[in-house]
C-alpha cells in the first residue's frame, strides 16, 4: 500500500542531474514529438474554433497560445496547448497503459515554466515527473479502464499534469501527495463514448487534463489538502483505482522499480496521423506502394488481417456523415488515404480530405479481418498484414509486426526533427530550425520563453 505517498516521494525528487542521460534523452525527444503535433493540428478546422474560442476569453497574457500568434492565461494556454498536441492523433503513447501522457503533462509544464519564469533544465524535470505519474497510473488500471468506458489521456493524463506543475513549483513531498490528492478530486470524466462516436470534443482530453493538472497542483500550493491515498483509495472504497475499474488494479505497477526503471523509455512516437492500432497496416500499405508499380484502379479488394483490440477499436468503415475523428480511428480510411495519397499525415486528417467523395467510396474496398495467429502475439505485437488483390488475380502482400516509432523500431531525434519540419508545412524554415536546435538543447534554456515564444 501507500502507493501514493510513494509516488509523490519519488516525483517530488525528480532532479535533472541525478536522471539519467538516455531518460533525459527521451524527454526532449517527447518535447520535439509534442511541437510536431501542434503544429500538424492547426491544419484542422476544429482546432481553429478551439483557438477562435479561447482568443475570445482573453485574460493575463502569462503563457503562449503554441502557433497561435497570442499570448493568455496559463490555464488557458495549458488547454489550448494540449488540444493542438492532441488533436491529430499524432501524439506519443504508452502500450502497457493505453495513454498519451505528452498531450497532458508537456502543456502543463510549458505553461507554468513560462509565468514562473524557469528554464528547460525545470521543464525536463516536470516532463519525467509527470510521465511517470501518468503512466505508471495508466498501467495499473489497464485495459480494464478504458473497457470500463474512460480515456485514460484524460484521466490519468491529470495525475501526469498535477505532478509535472507541482515539482516546477517546487512543492515538497506533502505538496507533491496533495496535488496528487486533488487531482483525484478535479478528474475529468473523459468519456471513451465520445471518441467512438466520432464526436470532436474528443480532442480536448489532452488540454482538459492539462489545465485540470493545473488546478489541482495550484490547490496544493495554496495549502488545500487531498487524500494521501487517493490512488490506492481506503475501505471507503472510493480510490481512483477502486472506482473506475471493473475488477482489481495492479497497483504494483505505480511503484514497481521506481527510480530504476523510467516508463518514459517505454514511449513510442507515431510517425502517422492516426490511432496506433492502425499503424501496421498504414506502414504496411506505404511498403507497398514503394516497393511495386500498380494503379489503384486496378484493386478490386484489400483485406486487412489484424489482431482483436484493433478489429475492435478500429475496424469499423467510415461514411459520409463522419468526422475526421472517426477517421483517425478507421483502418478501412486509414489504409485507403495512405494508398491514395502515398503518405499519412496532417493533409489526411482535414476535414476535406475525409469528405473526398472518392476517397469515401474507395474505402468500401478495405474489409477487415481478425487473424487468430495474430491476436495470439498481442500485446507483445501488434501485427497486421495487408493483402491487396488486383484484377487478373495478382496479389500484393505486407506484414507489419512492429510498427515504427515502437522502442523496438524506435524514431531518432532525426526521424522527430522531420517530423517537425513535415507537420509545420510551410512555416519559416529557418525559425523551425532554431526551435528544434533549442529543443534538443533544452538544459541550456534559461528561460522557456526562448523556446514557446518562437515556436
Amino acid at each position: 500500500m501507500n502507493e501514493t505517498r510513494r509516488l509523490a516521494a519519488f516525483c517530488a525528487g525528480v532532479t535533472l542531474d541525478r536522471l539519467p542521460g538516455d531518460v533525459v534523452q527521451k524527454a526532449k525527444a517527447c518535447i520535439l514529438d509534442y511541437i510536431a503535433n501542434v503544429y500538424g493540428s492547426l491544419e484542422l478546422d476544429a482546432v481553429s474554433k478551439v483557438v477562435s474560442y479561447v482568443r475570445s476569453l482573453g485574460g493575463p497574457e502569462t503563457a503562449t497560445a503554441l502557433a497561435c500568434g497570442f499570448k493568455t492565461g496559463t490555464h488557458q494556454a495549458a488547454f489550448l496547448n494540449g488540444v493542438t498536441a492532441e488533436a491529430i492523433e499524432a501524439q506519443d503513447g504508452l502500450r502497457f497503459g493505453g495513454n498519451h501522457s505528452g498531450t497532458a503533462v508537456i502543456p502543463a509544464a510549458l505553461a507554468v515554466a513560462e509565468e514562473l519564469g524557469l528554464g528547460g533544465k525545470e521543464v525536463l524535470e516536470g516532463v519525467v515527473a509527470g510521465y511517470e505519474a501518468a503512466n505508471r497510473i495508466s498501467a495499473a488500471v489497464h485495459p480494464s479502464h478504458t473497457l470500463s468506458g474512460f480515456l485514460p489521456t484524460g484521466t490519468c493524463g491529470t495525475f501526469g499534469a498535477a505532478c509535472a506543475a507541482a515539482r516546477l513549483m517546487g512543492l515538497d513531498e506533502e505538496g507533491m501527495l496533495n496535488a496528487l490528492g486533488n487531482a483525484g478530486y478535479v478528474v475529468p470524466l473523459s468519456m471513451g463514448e465520445q471518441l467512438m462516436g466520432g464526436f470532436t470534443v474528443k480532442i480536448i482530453q489532452g488540454g482538459q487534463a492539462a489545465a485540470s493538472g493545473l488546478t489541482a497542483s495550484g490547490l496544493a500550493r495554496a495549502g488545500i489538502t487531498g487524500a494521501p491515498y487517493v490512488l490506492e483509495g481506503s475501505d471507503l472504497n472510493g480510490g481512483f483505482t477502486q472506482i473506475t475499474i471493473d475488477g482489481e488494479p495492479a497497483l504494483d505497477r505505480i511503484t514497481d522499480r521506481l527510480e530504476e526503471h523510467y516508463t518514459l523509455m517505454d514511449v513510442y512516437f507515431k510517425p502517422y496521423t492516426a490511432c496506433r492500432h492502425t499503424h501496421g497496416a498504414a506502414q504496411a500499405v506505404l511498403n507497398l506502394v514503394r516497393e511495386n508499380i500498380f494503379d489503384p484502379e486496378e484493386i478490386e479488394s484489400i483485406d486487412v488481417h489484424t489482431y482483436g483490440i484493433a478489429l475492435l477499436a478500429v475496424g469499423k468503415p467510415i461514411s459520409e456523415e463522419a468526422s475526421f475523428v472517426t477517421a483517425q480511428f478507421s483502418i478501412p480510411y486509414v489504409v485507403s488515404a495512405t494508398l491514395l495519397d502515398q503518405e499519412l499525415g496532417p493533409k489526411q486528417l482535414t476535414e476535406e480530405r475525409v469528405a473526398d467523395p472518392a476517397l469515401l467510396e474507395f474505402s468500401k474496398k478495405v474489409q477487415v479481418h481478425c487473424d487468430d495467429e495474430l491476436n495470439e502475439v498481442y500485446p507483445e505485437k501488434t501485427s497486421s498484414r495487408v493483402e491487396v488483390n488486383m484484377t487478373g488475380g495478382r496479389k500484393l502482400v505486407k506484414q507489419v509486426d512492429i510498427p515504427k516509432g515502437d522502442p523496438r523500431d524506435p524514431m531518432t531525434l532525426d526521424d522527430l526533427a522531420e517530423k517537425v519540419r513535415h507537420f509545420a508545412g510551410e512555416r519559416d524554415p529557418g525559425g523551425l530550425e532554431r526551435v528544434i536546435e533549442r529543443t534538443v538543447e533544452l538544459e541550456k534554456v534559461r528561460n522557456i520563453k526562448e523556446l514557446t515564444e518562437i515556436i
